[in-house]
């Protein structure tokens, strides 16, 4: 039986397709865990997870970041909750988890060894 909340099952679930779906299409996408936060790694680092707060994605294109950013809810990542944000990192929220998939492709695709602050990152 699924003790989780019936709410939080579902954004859970649609997390868990997105994952099975982007490991199946792209040979360096692995499944992985950091500090106990479900992610997805592209040749050792993260791209995205799954926060307490929504799903979260590292962007470095400019563009990229600023559309995702523009998502009702949407906000930098903040993993201490203390005011110290990950600029590159952009949450949103399960309600627009309509725009998951399409992000989570974005952040598999983009450079992530871009420096936040460099020339072209947030």
């Amino acid at each position: 039986m699924d003790d989780r909340d019936p709410e939080q099952a579902r954004y859970e679930d649609r997390y868990e397709d997105i994952v099975d779906a982007i490991c199946a299409w792209h040979e360096e996408a692995r499944a992985a865990k950091v500090f106990g936060m479900p992610c997805v790694k592209r040749s050792g680092r993260v791209v995205f997870g799954l926060s307490r707060t929504g799903m979260v994605f590292k962007l470095t294109d400019p563009a990229v970041h600023a559309r995702a950013l523009s998502v009702p809810g949407s906000h930098l990542f903040d993993p201490s909750g203390r005011g110290e944000v990950f600029r590159q990192w952009v949450v949103v929220p399960p309600q627009q988890a309509d725009e998951w998939e399409a992000l989570a492709y974005e952040a598999l695709g983009q450079d992530h060894s871009v420096q936040p602050g460099t020339r072209g990152s947030p």
